[in-house]
């Protein structure tokens, strides 16, 4: 089915059985956030006066998402959505007048100076270097700095949807700020102690500008900002030149992207693949990266030690 014609009978589906929300009183405020890494911030601000559902779940890719009915419901119901903005949820829009949304939005990355990309791409996602334009690069979230931003957006609108916990929110987002600076120190200094010769890193799309510029490292990557893209022949030709030339040994897989380009980077080339990033999504509950802070830590120290191999 057509994308139009889905969101058109899904409107038709979710405006015949779901109620408009209402903030349930004594009840937790019922939250949506459009992928992994905004549920955990909304959850480490909210703690027991929220539900948080998530659309876009661990290991998943919000770029690619499709929305499912019980998506959709989920957003009917909301008392507050939660979005990264910056053009990351292209399908938002859609999904929220399908389902008739009537819920508080939340743009986490509000207020955070946009980094911009050159993307290369038609309609259909392929290469294409005449049609090059700049877009906002909607990976914000990549530099701890601007995480403390998110959370002071979250906190900001809960306290608007749910003014009686309005100070549970403000004190538990001061509480998690704090930690998330004291993250970012860490991280600097770890950082800090690879020579800058060696920082310079092989990704499988452009997810970590916001990291390289925070954190001094160079992210060069074959594709464009969106998984979606794809390279061309001569991109990678010219990115294994690069490699080679530079004797670059840090290559790192997402755990979003397709392993395929990267492994065939690495045998061309002689480089290692190492422990995958997380860019875009947050792992499983058990993995290494299952909350926010943790996926920076788990990052930072696999950066390091790929990087101290160049």
């Amino acid at each position: 089915m057509r994308a139009r014609a889905w969101f058109g009978a899904l409107a038709l589906i979710i405006g015949a059985t779901m109620p408009v929300p209402v903030l349930a009183q004594g009840g937790p405020v019922k939250v949506v956030a459009t992928f992994s890494i905004l549920a955990d911030l909304a959850r480490s601000v909210g703690g027991d006066k929220v539900a948080v559902t998530t659309l876009v779940g661990p290991d998943a890719d919000t770029h690619s998402y499709q929305p499912t009915p019980s998506d959709a419901k989920a957003v009917a119901a909301a008392d507050v959505l939660v979005t990264n903005g910056l053009g990351l949820e292209g399908w938002l829009d859609r999904l929220k007048g399908a389902a008739g949304s009537r819920a508080r939005t939340i743009v986490a990355s509000r207020g955070i100076a946009a980094l911009t990309m050159e993307e290369e791409a038609d309609a259909a996602g392929q290469a294409r270097p005449d049609k090059a334009k700049r877009v906002s690069d909607p990976h914000a979230w990549q530099n701890l700095a601007n995480g403390q931003i998110y959370v002071a957006n979250i906190v900001a609108g809960l306290a608007e949807v749910d003014p009686a916990n309005a100070g549970f929110y403000r004190q538990t987002g001061k509480a998690y700020n704090a930690a998330l600076a004291a993250l970012d120190r860490k991280v600097k200094d770890e950082i800090a102690a690879v020579p800058r010769t060696k920082r310079r890193v092989i990704t499988t799309h452009d997810a970590f500008q916001y990291f390289g510029k925070a954190y001094g490292i160079a992210f060069i990557a074959p594709l464009g900002i969106s998984t979606e893209n794809e390279p061309s022949a001569g991109d990678i030709g010219r990115l294994e030149r690069q490699i080679k030339s530079e004797r670059i040994k840090a290559l790192f897989l997402e755990n979003v992207t397709n392993p395929r380009l990267i492994e065939q980077i690495a045998k061309d080339t002689g480089a290692i693949v190492g422990p995958p990033l997380y860019s875009d999504a947050l792992s499983k509950p058990g993995g290494p990266a299952a909350s926010y802070a943790a996926m920076f830590e788990h990052n930072a120290a696999t950066l390091v030690a790929g990087m101290l191999m160049n």
